[in-house]
């Protein structure tokens, strides 16, 4: 088997907002509520996107206080799909994911075609401990970061919501995983004017017929004589109904253009009658 592909994850954001937890849950699926800081952690998963394909990212937790600059510029030097985090309750730590952003767009000339995903963690938390909306971050998103490869999910690391679909949704628009399946595969098919032509003539037949029987009396239906009259007319019917081929169409028209000619040339010697309205 050939060797995985390989691509880089980086993870940033503002210190205690749970980098780590999500890495972990993800990864390991365990949570730890005491809070360690972390100054750099690399971990390695593999995943199947295909029959015979294989994809290896390596997930790089950064260190939420800026006391390493060079360690930082490094991660957003090889990085190939970025996760920025922050806290639902701290509107701090929303604006600190502004600002390892604006890091990445200094520092990537290539930063409009890097896959981000924004997630805002704690949502298990109370409703009252919100400071950051989900209005007010893809206002941000949506509106000063437009024609990028960017999406925002919220979840809790520590209930397990969304986690996966964070890795999921990177996978994405890496364009490393179809993203597409859930969506109707159907196509329109194209039909000839000649299988619409039947179509209709054969419902307009199945209509006078059921007519037509309908309002044949009980008597009429019972004898020999209408029994074969309706199914004379049916015939009648589904003989006109028959699609015609764009061929033999072809040749009908030309085969009534020429008798048209042929009738005007014999009775007018050859000329064209001239049509007067008085």
């Amino acid at each position: 088997m050939a060797d995985p592909e390989r691509t880089r994850l980086v993870v940033l954001g503002d210190a205690g907002v749970g980098k780590s937890a999500i890495c972990k849950r993800f990864l390991y699926n365990s949570f730890c509520s005491k809070y360690k800081t972390t100054v750099e952690d690399l971990y390695s998963k593999e995943f199947n996107v295909g029959t015979a394909q294989q994809l290896k990212v390596d997930i790089l937790d950064t260190c939420g206080n800026p006391q390493f600059p060079a360690m930082r510029r490094l991660s957003i030097a090889n990085a190939n799909a970025f996760m920025f985090v922050y806290s639902i309750d701290c509107e701090r730590s929303f604006e600190t994911v502004k600002r390892n952003f604006e890091e990445v767009r200094e520092q990537r000339e290539d930063y409009q075609m890097l896959p981000i995903v924004i997630a805002g963690n704690k949502l298990d938390l109370p409703s009252e401990h919100r400071r950051v909306t989900v209005e007010d971050a893809s206002e941000w998103l949506y509106c000063e970061l437009p024609k990028m490869r960017v999406k925002l999910i919220e979840c809790s690391a520590k209930e397990n919501v969304n986690v996966r679909d964070l890795f999921k949704c990177l996978l994405v628009l890496s364009r490393k995983l179809n993203g597409s399946e859930d969506q109707a595969a159907g196509q329109l098919k194209r039909r000839s004017s000649a299988y619409v032509s039947h179509t209709k003539s054969s419902r307009r037949a199945e209509n006078a017929s059921a007519v037509a029987t309908t309002s044949a009396s009980p008597s009429s239906a019972a004898s020999g004589h209408g029994r074969d009259e309706l199914q004379h007319q049916q015939q009648q019917q589904q003989e006109r109904s028959k699609p015609r081929s764009r061929s033999l169409i072809r040749r009908c028209s030309r085969k009534t253009k020429q008798q048209i000619r042929d009738t005007t040339a014999g009775g007018n010697g050859g000329g064209v009658d001239d049509c007067n309205v008085s």
